[in-house]
């Protein structure tokens, strides 16, 4: 299986790298492992829906 880094899957998905690292701590990217400090991605994982929308909308608080 190949992986890739968080930086490049920020990349790749548009989002930031920082947020790419809470996806994988809160286990919503399957299969991703870390390997000393480092998240490893696998290379053909998709990015995880935003649970923060709801049909399409912000939601507000």
């Amino acid at each position: 299986m190949e992986y890739i880094s968080c930086a490049e899957a920020a990349e790749k998905w548009g989002i930031s790298a920082r947020r790419v690292q809470k996806l994988c701590e809160d286990n919503r990217i399957p299969s991703a492992v870390k390997f000393s400090r480092v998240w490893l991605i696998p290379k053909d994982a998709e990015k995880p829906v935003d649970g923060r929308r709801i049909d399409s909308k912000i939601i507000d608080k």
